[in-house]
């Protein structure tokens, strides 16, 4: 599957690959090998491309994941293939706001019925003992709530559907 990242404005598209040694880093034309990533605690691990090992921390809210290495810090935004497909019809297409992973509700912030605008917060997550803002991916009316307050769900579940209708 394709995943695409924008950072600072440029959108980059990348995919993983088995390989005999781990997998393989797809980035536009460019095959990168081999790639692993070994987790140390929630928030950071050792990122290793073409044998050359970095350690990095990371944070992931929603769909930005702020990413510090080599001294930097980057925040990359994850775009969702699902969520851009489902931008591009037009009419009463229901959107939906995912789990980015497992975990459980923390706070519901919003109601059926409520207008919501693109960053609205959704409701608020835990996972990992670290705690996420779910927002809305777009304008729209809050259709429905899937999950309720310290129910457990698994990654990319449905948590709120929305829909464009009425707004």
């Amino acid at each position: 599957m394709y995943h695409s990242f924008e950072v600072d404005g440029v959108d980059y598209t990348l995919w993983l690959s088995a390989s005999r040694h781990g997998y393989r880093l797809h980035l536009r034309d460019e095959v990168i090998a081999p790639v692993a990533f070994t987790q140390r605690s929630d928030s950071s691990g050792i990122l290793t491309i073409a044998g050359q090992s970095e350690p990095v921390r990371f944070v992931i809210d929603g769909e930005l994941i702020h990413l510090h290495i080599r001294g930097r810090t980057r925040t990359l935004r994850y775009i969702d293939p699902l969520r851009t497909h489902a931008a591009g019809n037009s009419g009463t297409c229901p959107l939906v706001a995912r789990a980015p992973m497992p975990g459980m509700v923390v706070a519901i912030t919003v109601s059926p019925g409520d207008s919501v605008s693109a960053g609205t917060a959704l409701m608020m997550i835990e996972s990992m003992k670290l705690e996420t803002i779910i927002r809305s991916p777009q304008d729209g009316i809050v259709e429905r709530i899937h999950v309720k307050e310290n129910e457990s769900f698994e990654h990319d579940a449905v948590l709120v559907t929305l829909s464009k209708e009425g707004f």
